[in-house]
């Protein structure tokens, strides 16, 4: 039973580990530390960013939450749906929270099973 028990511990605290550095090309450790793009780090991740998209196509919102860091903008959409936004470049945002922003950002649609399907870029929020 003890061992039994060891088992659960140790597989508990592997899989509750922090998130990693790198997914892919992108380093996620720089684009959680540029929270809103406002320290003009996540512009330079971009290309990565797309480079990796398609892998990010079909995870939860807890796992996209997990590798990016919490969402910038956090938008319900029709039938369930929701949109997680993030900014990639300074705008009104940094300097005035809560107000409109047309800064560039990038939009993952998660479905209403929560899961994303869609990831677009635009200027401010779609």
């Amino acid at each position: 039973m003890k061992s039994k028990l060891y088992c659960f511990v140790a597989l508990l605290a592997v899989s509750c580990g922090p998130p990693p550095d790198r997914f892919g090309q992108l380093d996620i450790k720089t684009w959680r530390e540029d929270r809103g793009g406002c320290s003009g780090k996540r512009a330079a991740l971009v290309p990565a960013l797309k480079a990796v998209q398609q892998d990010l196509k079909g995870k939860s919102a807890n796992e996209i939450g997990e590798l990016l860091g919490r969402p910038d903008v956090n938008q319900i959409a029709d039938r369930n749906q929701k949109f997680y936004i993030y900014f990639l470049a300074q705008g009104d945002h940094c300097s005035q929270p809560g107000t409109k922003s047309n800064a560039p950002s990038v939009a993952f649609r998660m479905s209403a099973i929560g899961l994303a399907t869609e990831i677009t870029y635009q200027n401010g929020i779609p």
